[in-house]
């Protein structure tokens, strides 16, 4: 009998079994992401996230390789810096046949190559005879497609499900078919050359006769599509094709980069893969690059995490902020919905293509159950401006930007006390709705969950920036009195933020203020959002950092999700006291807008220490909260995503706190106030960052306490200012 796990918040990430890989591999083209274990085969075990998913939908559950019904024995599973291919290095083990070994073990090699190109998984079987007499095997490959929607691969249980389509086998092809719910066939058409031995609706089986010293090739894509089982389709690309055009889009999708490297060849893998891992999450939209939150749970636009990536990146390349604010101006709300979340003015939190958000099972196709997208939208478009100039694109957003502060102003401030709060109206919503969305993420010191509205310090901060950003693009499209009136109401929020918020015992600021204004006395990392929002007093600001600092808060890896001596601190849980890049790499770039960025680097340095014992040099979306222990690893969390959008950016948002970097295109200069660089990076080269016409080459120096910037090459009107 299937056991039932009753939990509190509906949309809960079971892990009622340990991964069944602890380092699982994962590709990604536009809507398509897979997740393999390390010997590229999918199998319904451990948490049962592998598969190959489109468009929110699992096309298949089931992919496993054996040789005359053996598992072959993993001798490596590589994946380059740019993620294709996935490479997995194979060998035969023993092979008896009536009572003797008749393949003795390490005789054949297989390369197993996989690609993920336009909807269709190519797969690669290079099968080499190494030994010194010909070898007849099996080459036998199980398949199936279960069509879960994500949320019921993620625990949650559904009504009722469709019908599945009997299996359409050919000479060599077979289709997999269901009928959803939402009356859409899905189906999964594989396809093997040269043709199989045997094929059936699960297994399809290859001849391996290989002689001495030769190597057979074996190729199976799988087409994921809305069609009938049978029709006829057009042929899929061969495998070197596929992996070329995906090279191809690669290069076009990252021209705008501009390149970060450093003296320390471990710091350069971090950078490398942070950027590889960027470019993998980013998809292609009508409206331009967007980064999808992570994967597998959250391969999806998300409103917060893309523009808080774009922001990490917008330095880099700001391409993808352009794209992320063309997709979110699109997709703001223009009517109450309440059973989204929805009001006019407000910015989606996520957007869902999946059979159970289209039948609204779960809100998610297009919910817009947060409370802080919107101000931080606001605070990318200015952000986008400085580094830019592109007015053009401002003037194209600026009424998203009006109804983005309406919206803060009239359905924002819940209670019209001057704060911005949330409280959730859908009933299959979140709880939650700030970036920390645990249902228990928001408490009293005595542990009581505070009872809403909420109204979280970071937010007031984000509101803050938003207004006086929105005054600022006011004023630049000639609108002086409206910009007068949102620098009045930015100057009044901080003021009164000040008074309410302000902890002196504790020298941070409140988590929160819960429905009866009472604070919530805790220590947490929150605070630091509000110096990346501006809104914290100088003086503050820098008791806020040392709070952050603290061995209390400050792990040796990063900077806690929560103090270690509040009542729901728990290092093992997803917001109470773990461990998140993105938001250590906001609290750096806050403390370096402060002047602050020698204590920046102390965070920077946790996390690139962290890095260098991750896999791949790959930065989780979490880990855990443990202290720091001499010879031992970050303890890493069982459900985090890998890679995810923000974490793989955070790097290069640490990287520009502690330089105290930024760009003004429209003044054509970039500006460091007082850079630092940690002990482990004696030297940093920024090549052909360009800013409007221009571009420039920068070399980066740290000299004892001291950091030198130097023009190493300059194009076009572009100065450099250097405060200390």
């Amino acid at each position: 009998m299937e056991e039932v796990i009753e939990i509190e918040n509906r949309h809960y990430i079971l892990a009622p079994l340990p991964r069944a890989d602890e380092h699982p591999s994962v590709l990604k083209h536009e809507e398509t992401f897979a997740v393999f274990n390390r010997s590229g085969d999918i199998r319904p075990v451990g948490l049962g996230e592998e598969g190959v998913y489109h468009e929110g939908t699992r096309f298949i559950s089931r992919l496993t390789l054996r040789i005359d019904g053996r598992l072959p024995l993993l001798l490596s599973s590589s994946v380059p810096q740019v993620n294709v291919p996935l490479a997995v290095d194979m060998t035969n083990p023993d092979l008896a046949r009536e009572g003797r070994v008749a393949l003795p073990r390490d005789q054949l090699h297989l390369l197993r190559d996989s690609v993920l190109w336009d909807g269709t998984l190519y797969t690669r079987i290079r099968l080499r005879n190494y030994g010194t007499t010909p070898a007849d095997v099996r080459l036998e490959i199980a398949f199936g497609a279960d069509f879960f929607d994500i949320f019921e691969v993620r625990g949650e249980k559904r009504p009722r499900r469709g019908d599945f389509i009997a299996p359409c086998v050919g000479d060599d092809w077979a289709d997999l078919g269901y009928i959803g719910v939402d009356d859409v066939a899905r189906g999964t058409r594989l396809q093997f050359s040269p043709k199989p031995l045997e094929l059936t609706g699960s297994r399809v089986t290859f001849p391996g006769a290989v002689p001495a010293g030769e190597e057979r090739e074996y190729q199976i894509t799988a087409t994921f599509t809305a069609v009938e089982c049978g029709q006829d389709r057009a042929s899929p690309l061969g495998f070197d094709q596929a992996l070329e055009r995906y090279m191809q889009s690669l290069t076009r999708s990252s021209a705008g980069d501009c390149e970060v490297t450093s003296s320390n060849p471990q710091f350069n893998e971090w950078l490398g893969r942070s950027a590889a891992d960027l470019h993998l999450m980013i998809t292609h939209t009508p409206f331009g690059l967007y980064p999808y939150a992570g994967i597998p749970w959250f391969c999806t636009p998300f409103g917060r995490d893309g523009i808080i990536t774009a922001f990490e990146y917008l330095w880099i390349n700001p391409e993808v902020a352009r794209g992320v604010l063309r997709f979110l101006a699109d997709t703001q709300a223009d009517r109450e919905d309440p059973e989204h979340d929805a009001e006019p003015g407000k910015i989606v939190h996520e957007v869902r293509l999946g059979e159970m958000a289209g039948l609204s099972e779960v809100p998610f196709g297009r919910y817009y159950g947060t409370v802080d997208a919107t101000p931080l939208f606001v605070m990318l478009a200015g952000a986008y401006y400085d580094r830019t100039g592109d007015l053009a694109l401002i003037e194209s957003i600026a009424p998203n930007i009006e109804r983005a502060i309406e919206w803060i102003e009239r359905y924002g401030d819940r209670d019209g006390d001057g704060f911005i709060e949330y409280s959730r109206r859908s009933r299959n919503g979140l709880q939650s709705q700030g970036w920390k969305d645990s249902a228990d993420s928001v408490f009293h010191a005595d542990g009581s969950l505070a009872e809403g509205p909420i109204a979280l310090c970071e937010v007031q901060a984000y509101a803050y920036a938003a207004f006086l950003v929105a005054g600022r693009m006011a004023r630049v499209t000639g609108r002086r009195e409206r910009a007068d009136e949102l620098t009045r109401r930015a100057q009044r929020l901080r003021a009164q933020f000040e008074r309410s918020f302000w902890m002196e015992d504790l020298s941070t600021y409140a988590l929160a203020l819960d429905g009866d204004k009472r604070p919530c006395r805790v220590v947490s990392s929150n605070p630091g959002h509000c110096l990346f929002g501006g809104i914290a007093d100088a003086e503050r600001a820098a008791a806020v950092a040392r709070t952050l600092l603290h061995p209390s808060s400050f792990s040796g890896w990063g900077v806690r999700t929560l103090a270690n001596f509040e009542v729901r601190y728990n290092p093992m849980s997803y917001h109470n006291g773990s461990v998140w890049p993105h938001d250590n790499a906001i609290l750096a770039y806050g403390l370096g807008c402060y002047g602050m960025g020698k204590l920046a680097t102390e965070i920077l340095a946790g996390l690139f220490d962290a890095s260098r014992v991750m896999e791949l040099c790959r930065m989780p979306e979490l880990f855990c909260g443990f202290a720091r222990r001499a010879g031992q690893d970050p303890t890493r969390y069982p459900v985090a995503c890998l890679p995810q959008a923000w974490a793989a950016g955070s790097v290069f948002l640490l990287l520009q706190g502690c330089l105290g970097f930024t760009i003004d295109a429209n003044r054509k200069t970039i500006f460091f106030l007082r850079p630092a660089l940690p002990e482990s990076v004696e030297h940093i080269r920024i090549t052909d960052l360009r800013v409007g016409e221009a571009s420039i080459d920068l070399e980066i120096d740290r000299r004892e306490n001291d950091v030198n910037v130097h023009v190493a090459r300059r194009q076009g009107d572009i100065a450099v200012v250097v405060k200390k």
